[in-house]
């Protein structure tokens, strides 16, 4: 029997072949077809309108990165049995799949305590279950429990798959070319070294500009400052919705969503309740938008105000400061908001958010870039750089936000 595949055509990629098995059963499950429904970047289309990509896109992308990992690698005499390539390939195909709409939005929500990665881990069993037993060396991977630790490095590292597609897809679809990496390049440059992942120096300078481009797209991108403001606005819509609902008000809500507004859901209760679970591989993007479009004609003012500004993007205004916002700032604010929109001040407190975001390029308690010489000497990249010294980057930047309603003077 010839050899069967499915082809792919990924506009980043080209064409990404996934082989029939058990591999075509993860793409083709609902658990995974469910992220084609989320948005791989939240919200950041308010500002760069092309970044329309999804979760599921950005799997793919990763899987494809994945095997020609395991390529390079195996023919660099690194022993990786078959079932160990695939393993790997399928939790990187899983790797987000506990993803929730605008994922960091909902876990300070309303699925407060409970991270994307353990979901992930809870729908891995799931299905493994339904699998009867097939995922457990790709969890095992998954969970860092497999002896080649180098696998897990792959699908979670400072250089792993994940990272290497989301920055190029990500930096294809908002048009923000600087934060196109070489990932070609770096795969080919991958070597394992006492069961650890490291890069032939002669990739050094890609692993340069891999770090440079990841500071860029994440100033530049994920914490561009509209984007913030948009989502501390999402955030205060859900948490408005959540205090009207434990009051008893009526709010419109899709079934899934309706149940975290109405319940409060711990992580203790998350872990042991399956309907908790149930509910939340129900919620996609379109059950927050539909929301929000029904909550626009709410009669409660902060709520209403809040949901019209999501949907016609009027989005709070936003300063940036490297100095802590004072008190005196938020309550003459606050006090403004209340007088314009005549509400209460505790009431106008959801028109004012001031998150501080701490980012650094490369932090090496996370795990470090190790760069292995031609006579087999290993270095840190940061010692190895002539470019990046250590203290620039794993220097810590922290930046104040100050998000507020716009007021009509």
């Amino acid at each position: 029997m010839p050899y069967e595949r499915k082809i792919i055509n990924d506009p980043v990629f080209g064409f990404i072949n996934i082989p029939k098995g058990l591999l075509y059963d993860i793409v083709r499950h609902p658990l995974l077809q469910r992220l084609t429904r989320i948005k791989q970047v939240g919200l950041s289309s308010v500002v760069y309108p092309g970044a329309q990509h999804t979760r599921f896109q950005h799997s793919l992308g990763a899987f494809h990165l994945m095997s020609e990992a395991i390529t390079q690698l195996a023919s660099k005499g690194n022993f990786i049995f078959d079932s160990e390539a695939e393993a790997v390939q399928a939790a990187i195909l899983l790797h987000d799949i506990g993803h929730g709409p605008f994922s960091h939005v909902l876990e300070d929500t309303i699925v407060k305590g409970v991270s994307h990665e353990e979901i992930s881990l809870m729908l891995m069993e799931r299905m493994n279950k339904e699998m009867n037993g097939q995922l457990s060396l790709a969890i095992q991977i998954f969970k860092d429990e497999y002896p080649k630790r180098f696998l897990h490095q792959l699908v979670s590292g400072q250089l792993d798959m994940d990272r290497l597609d989301y920055l190029r897809r990500d930096s294809f679809y908002t048009g923000v070319t600087e934060g196109n990496i070489g990932s070609a390049r770096i795969i080919k440059m991958l070597d394992v070294a006492d069961d650890r992942l490291v890069v032939e120096s002669k990739g050094i300078y890609s692993i340069e500009n891999f770090l440079t481009a990841r500071r860029l797209m994440y100033w530049q991108v994920y914490l561009h400052k509209t984007s913030v403001a948009y989502e501390k606005m999402l955030i205060s819509t859900l948490l408005r919705a959540k205090e009207l609902a434990s009051q008893g008000v009526e709010l419109f809500a899709s079934p899934a969503l309706r149940f975290f507004l109405y319940n409060d859901i711990n992580p203790t209760e998350f872990y042991n309740n399956p309907d908790c679970l149930e509910n939340f591989i129900q919620l996609d993007d379109n059950d927050i938008w539909t929301a929000l479009k029904v909550w626009s004609t709410h009669t409660d003012k902060v709520l209403s105000t809040l949901s019209t500004g999501m949907i016609n993007r009027n989005i709070f205004k936003v300063e940036i400061s490297s100095e802590p916002i004072s008190e005196d700032r938020k309550k003459e604010l606050t006090l403004h908001i209340s007088q314009q929109l005549g509400i209460t001040l505790s009431e106008a407190n959801y028109f004012v958010s001031t998150p501080s975001i701490e980012k650094n390029m490369y932090d090496p308690a996370d795990d470090s870039i190790d760069i292995i010489y031609k006579d087999g000497t290993i270095k840190n990249i940061a010692e190895a750089s002539d470019m990046l010294n250590i203290s620039l980057l794993s220097k810590k930047v922290k930046k104040y936000y100050l998000c507020y309603q716009r007021l009509h003077r």
